[in-house]
């Protein structure tokens, strides 16, 4: 990804973090946005592991055929990175990419507990802030963020 392309792709994550605010987040609606996650992942024969946390607490967890435990360890990670930042696991390592060096040069934090790859998004309520993450891994990591990305505008447009 060139330089240019970083700085695109940074805006256009920081929109969509601006963007998709949810009026409110309860466990229901953690098992409806998982749902609604797994019959995209499905509709695409995405092989993912789908991971939804409020304030710590998993809500909602599914591993589809094709996964296994290390993606698992990856939904940690990249959870772990949004809750310590705010902001989705991917905009944290384009940031750092974007001023010419790695997540673990920039933070160093230890790489086996944190990961700044895209897929894990927060999950923000209006006039609250970030209380949770929804994390997807399995794929690439900008096809991972862009599948949370459609779960949670399609998820906004039925509430």
């Amino acid at each position: 990804m060139s330089t240019d392309e970083t700085i695109e792709r940074i805006a256009r994550i920081e929109e969509q973090e601006r963007r998709l605010v949810l009026p409110r987040f309860d466990n229901d609606d953690a098992w409806a946005l998982g749902c609604l996650l797994v019959e995209l992942a499905r509709a695409r024969s995405a092989p993912v592991t789908i991971d939804i946390r409020r304030n710590g607490q998993q809500l909602f967890h599914c591993a589809l055929p094709g996964t296994s435990t290390d993606n698992d360890a990856w939904i940690g990670r990249k959870a772990r990175t949004v809750e310590r930042f705010g902001s989705s696991s991917f905009l944290v390592g384009l940031r750092c990419v974007a001023k010419g060096r790695t997540f673990e040069e920039s933070s160093r934090l230890d790489p086996d507990t944190y990961a700044a790859h895209g897929g894990a998004f927060p999950i923000t309520i209006a006039g609250v802030g970030v209380v949770g993450v929804v994390t997807v891994s399995g794929l690439p990591q900008a096809e991972d963020h862009d599948l949370v990305v459609a779960a949670l505008e399609s998820y906004l447009d039925r509430t």
